[in-house]
């Protein structure tokens, strides 16, 4: 059994029992949270896909934390000319542990 979702503009497969890396979320840790934008579900032999979204489906999780990336490095530079800028990133995420899949 599995689903495809869709939070934060991005899809994730989910299977119950499964850990995700979505992106932050307004959720303390060990909070449950429901998503109800399922774009493609399976029960193992019927797979349900949705126009858009498939109708009564929700995927249930658990928040486990919330965390940031690892660094990225933004570096820009024109040659010649001393042009030098140094700019690092970290992305945000939360980190959830899928616990059910209703169809």
């Amino acid at each position: 059994m599995y689903a495809v979702f869709k939070t934060g503009g991005k899809q994730f497969r989910a299977e119950p029992g499964s850990r995700l890396h979505v992106p932050t979320l307004k959720a303390e840790a060990g909070d449950t949270v429901t998503f109800d934008e399922v774009l493609l579900a399976s029960d193992g032999d019927d797979v349900s896909v949705g126009l858009p979204v498939v109708e009564g489906a929700s995927v249930t999780a658990e928040v486990l934390g919330h965390a940031r990336t690892k660094k990225v490095v933004v570096f820009k530079r024109k040659r010649r000319k001393g042009y030098r800028r140094k700019q690092g990133h970290r992305q945000g995420y939360t980190e959830i542990r899928i616990d059910d899949i209703a169809l």
